[in-house]
């Protein structure tokens, strides 16, 4: 085993030789240069990125004590790209676990057959950096290592997520030198590392070598002050360096242009003032930014400057003095692909996906994100807060005690460390505009010394901790903290907090509607309440993104996998699937609800018969004069009117009538419905000129004519019935219905079959994500097995053109009473049509149903789908805001809603009406007294129950169409809190009536 120090298990060594922390930046040669951000256009820069040599160790304890040496033969090594992580090359096992630690819990231990990647690079040294100091710097390496330049031991390091700068100037000489590096798996940082993804391995962030002067400057913090009265401000430009030197600093503007300068001579410290005058503002909105370049020797560097004021008044969260509501998502580094390793070009996607989706808030959950992450946020616009690398979420699954490790005293300069290191690389980004101190971590002394170090160093953001939470904690001292945060909570809850006077803090959820599956489904319910009430600071849905690794199976097919499917234990199965866009970023229709909920206007009918509409500005510091509204008048589906109009100045917080010209009949058949588009005037750095920011619809105040209620008269009919069989057949149709069983076997129309079998009234979805817990109700009362027993079926009334049956029966499991009594009437007409009304009492004591509502089997073929409601795409009680109604023309196909682990989707609530044919038009077309939701599918809910992945599905050739008086909603209770009533199918008693009739639509 190789001779190095156990440095992986001692808490009083976290580093050996590893620079003191210090701001992200690259020595340039030139202004141009520095402010391109292209590393490789500095002189003093070379990347070590590439092809490594690589070998993987099941065990530290496998790995020999020569293969660091300079003369080592790796020649039969593997050739591994870095950065990576090596799990997704082929390396050790893809494990995804959420609180669980992966090894026993028994700090500062971590097992002994300890995984080690070793790597080894060659690389040259140019003679033009002779006379230089020269470093190398480690951006991120999972979760410890040892490192040797030719041969020579030169450090240790931990601490995944944040830089490692060594000084190798002693070990490096002009031309040809060699790198190895020995990563573990496994070290006792990570027992604070133990964040919800994937475990994964490796030097996964970049690795470059930068030549310094002799004497140079080390770190820079800008200290940006804005005047409370935002005419004047200042920067104080903090330097240390090491040895003594005269350096020269300029801010531009964002054209180019000085606004200030001066020289400071500094040695070890030095600082300068640069005042400006009515500086313009940063915020997420106006992406201002400044350039600070300092000369000093041959070296310029560069940062990005922010005028801004974050500050909590009286319990209020601002920005720049005003009330902002953070709009946000949690993010974690993830690729389908390469892990947490994430190119610049993901990180760019990431962040138009967001800005096209009204998000201005990230939540680095739960980690320093790569240093140009923050720098694009800083320009494209987005207040980021700024996580330490700190969670020990399974201390408390293993030991009971949440706080075990943040009250030990061994532990607190670990834990002080994280945020030390975090702050320091970011002190300069004005995107950072929250300080936060780790995540699921307990609370206790440990955290107040990071806050209390973090204040000390910073005192120009407030300071974040979830942990602190009084519902688990009790009454901890936390004034330390500038704000409380909450996990999960209900929109009673945080409407309960702001109320409560004796609550001084503001509140913001770090976490809630968590976003897994099909859902969330209750986003509109939290902004409703967090507009109310300026106490509440807004939230970060969990999370942006599912954390899926693509991967083959035996039979070729390319699939998200998720944990478990790689034999890891003990996992945590999709939780990791758990985001608002899919692993290749494909939003999820979770996405656009929340897009839509968190819009930054707000649209509202004053008087819809004068065409008076009040607009409500709802961004915090720009008017509207980049939008333009369009609006269209639609009757039934079919355009009526058109037109758009100019918003104009309107300004931020403020609420405006505007006119809109349309014309509209007094009275008038159908549905007349006004929708309204707010859409971008020019191209912006992330999305092009007539994106869609929000949208409105309103039903228009057209008194309906109701149709001639004259008898009609249709054609007779003929009965026959025998072996318990009732054949009903008139001029064009043919329907039996099985009176032994109570419900319809056939239905055909000039011959055409129109099912396939039974009609059945039905119960059950396939659980979604958020259902996992309310399932395991369900199926103890066997909603999933529910089935029709019928106490009577028989024919009530017959005449020459119609004839009515009546169905008393129930649904039931087993062992159990029956869960629900029904009585059907049916009604056949001479035209071919089926009328149904059915009436419902539902066991006094039984939890909510997931639906209720009538299935049908039609034949293959039956692929075309067009309906008048909810659309494009699926929606549900609770998951509607962001669907428009009107008439779609769609297939089966469309119609579904692909999830990585199957479930319940594509079904719209809010339909008046439906017509399900095959491409001919030969069909059944659907009504009803009161909009109700259907879904068109190849998948029964027993066949998405019980597939695990999408891949695992068996398209059937017959289309099931549920037709419901109503489905449970959504929500968000796969982690947040329970379904609201308000969205549970829980009535006792309900009527529901449909009309069913087969036509052929091309000739109606």
């Amino acid at each position: 085993m190789i001779k190095v120090p156990k440095y992986w298990e001692d808490l009083n060594v976290l580093q050996k030789n590893r620079e003191a922390s210090r701001a992200y930046y690259i020595p340039y040669g030139d202004a141009d240069s520095a402010l391109s951000q292209k590393r490789g256009k500095s002189p003093f820069y070379r990347t070590l990125n590439g092809s490594w040599k690589f070998k993987y160790h099941e065990s530290v304890q496998h790995v020999g004590d020569d293969f660091y040496r300079a003369d080592a033969d790796a020649s039969d090594w593997d050739d591994l790209i870095v950065p990576s992580c090596w799990q997704v090359k082929g390396y050790d096992q893809l494990h995804y676990t959420n609180v669980n630690y992966p090894f026993p819990c028994d700090p500062p231990y971590v097992p002994n057959a300890n995984p080690a990647g070793l790597y080894i690079r060659d690389f040259n040294i140019s003679q033009e950096w002779d006379g230089k100091r020269k470093y190398i710097v480690f951006e991120g390496v999972n979760s410890c290592f040892y490192l040797w330049i030719n041969g020579e031991w030169v450090g240790y390091s931990q601490g995944s997520r944040m830089p490692a700068e060594f000084d190798i100037s002693p070990y490096v000489q002009a031309g040809n030198n060699r790198i190895a590096v020995m990563v573990l798996k496994w070290c006792d940082g990570s027992y604070i590392e133990d964040q919800d993804l994937w475990r994964f391995s490796g030097i996964f962030r970049d690795v470059y070598l930068l030549a310094r002067e002799e004497a140079h400057i080390r770190d820079v913090f800008n200290r940006v002050e804005v005047a409370s009265d935002y005419q004047t401000g200042h920067i104080i430009c903090e330097l240390d360096t090491i040895g003594e030197l005269e350096a020269r600093v300029e801010l531009t503007d964002g054209e180019g242009r000085i606004q200030a300068s001066g020289t400071v001579t500094a040695n070890g410290k030095g600082s300068l003032e640069l005042p400006i005058d009515k500086p313009k503002l940063w915020s997420a909105e106006t992406p201002y930014l400044y350039q600070l370049y300092i000369y000093a020797g041959d070296e310029v560097l560069h940062f990005s400057v922010g005028f801004r004021r974050v500050d909590i008044v009286d319990g209020v969260f601002k920005i720049n003095g005003v009330a902002v509501k953070l709009k946000g998502v949690n993010r974690h580094d993830s690729h389908p692909e390469l892990g947490q390793t994430i190119p610049i070009n993901h990180m760019i996607r990431d962040l138009k996906l967001m800005k096209a989706h009204n998000i201005n808030t990230i939540r680095a959950s739960h980690y320093p994100n790569d240093s140009r992450f923050l720098q694009l946020c800083n320009e494209y616009g987005f207040y980021v807060i700024d996580e330490a690398d700190l969670e020990c979420h399974g201390v408390f699954h293993a030991v009971g005690n949440f706080n075990m490790l943040t009250r030990m005293q061994e532990w607190e300069h670990v834990f002080v460390e994280r945020a030390e290191r975090m702050v320091e690389r970011d002190k300069n980004h004005p995107s950072v505009v929250i300080w936060s101190m780790g995540n699921e971590s307990g609370y206790d002394t440990n955290h107040m010394a990071m806050a209390r170090w973090t204040k000390a160093r910073d005192n120009s953001r407030p300071v974040h901790y979830e942990g602190s939470d009084p519902r688990h904690l009790g009454s901890p001292d936390v004034d330390v903290l500038d704000m409380e945060s909450r996990m999960y909570s209900s929109p009673a809850y945080i409407e309960a907090y702001a109320k409560d006077e004796n609550s001084t803090k503001p509140m913001f959820m770090c976490e809630y509607s968590h976003a897994m599956g099909n859902g969330p489904g209750d986003i509109k319910d939290y902004w409703d309440v967090i507009y109310k009430y300026p106490k509440l600071m807004g939230g970060c849905v969990w999370e942006w993104c599912d954390h899926g690794i693509l991967t083959t199976n035996s039979e070729g097919i390319r699939y998200f996998a998720y944990g478990g499917d790689f034999g890891d234990q003990p996992n945590d199965g999709n939780f990791c699937i758990d985001g608002l866009v899919s692993p290749d970023r494909i939003p999820h229709t979770g996405l656009l609800e929340l897009k839509k909920v968190i819009a930054p206007v707000r649209l509202e009918a004053n008087n819809l018969a004068e065409g008076s509409i009040e607009v409500t500005n709802l961004y915090d510091f720009i008017d509207l004069t980049h939008l333009t509204l369009y609006w269209k008048v639609e009757k039934d589906g079919e355009l009526a009117e058109q037109g758009q109009m100019e918003l104009g100045q309107i300004a931020p917080h403020t609420s405006q009538a505007i006119q809109i010209d349309y014309s509209l009949p007094k009275a008038s058949g159908g549905t007349w419905l006004l929708t309204l588009s707010c859409r971008l005037k020019q191209d912006t750095g992330w999305a092009k000129a007539g994106h869609e920011v929000t949208f409105e619809q309103f039903e228009l105040p057209v008194e309906r004519l109701e149709p001639a209620t004259g008898s009609m008269c249709y054609p007779p009919i003929q009965l026959t019935e025998g072996d318990q069989q009732l054949i009903i057949e008139g001029f064009d149709f043919r329907h039996v219905f099985d009176l032994y069983n109570g419900t319809f076997i056939s239905v055909s129309k000039h011959g055409v079959s129109m099912i396939d079998k039974p009609m059945s009234f039905n119960i059950w979805r396939a659980p979604i994500d958020n259902d996992r817990k309310i399932k395991v109700k369900w199926m103890e009362e066997g909603y999933h097995r529910a089935y029709m027993h019928v106490y009577e079926a028989s024919v009530t009334e017959q005449g020459a053109s119609s004839v009515d049956l009546c169905v008393k029966f129930s649904l039931s499991g087993h062992t159990k009473p029956p869960l629900l009594h029904g009585t059907a009437y049916w009604r056949v007409l001479g035209n071919g049509e089926i009328k149904l009304k059915v009436e419902v009492e539902v066991r006094e004591d039984l939890i909510f149903l997931p639906r209720f509502g009538l299935q049908l089997t039609m034949p293959a073929g039956s692929e075309e789908v067009e309906y008048f409601g909810n659309g494009p795409h699926e929606s549900y009680i609770d998951k509607q805001q962001s669907t428009r109604k009107g008439k779609y023309l769609t297939t089966v196909d469309e119609l579904f809603t692909p999830y990585i682990m199957p479930q319940e989707n594509g079904s719209h609530n809010g339909t008046d009406w439906v017509i399900v044919s095959n491409e001919q038009g030969m069909g059944l077309e659907i009504t009803g007294t009161e909009p109700f939701s259907f879904n068109a599918s190849h998948y029964t809910p027993e066949d998405l129950t019980q597939a695990m992945h999408a891949h695992e599905l068996v398209r059937r050739e017959e289309t099931i169409v549920h037709l419901d008086y109503k489905m449970s909603g959504v929500g968000s209770n796969s982690c947040g809190p329970e379904l609201l009533e308000a969205y549970r199918l829980d009535e006792k008693q309900f009527v529901f009536e449909l009309n069913i009739r087969p036509i052929f639509k091309e000739d109606e």
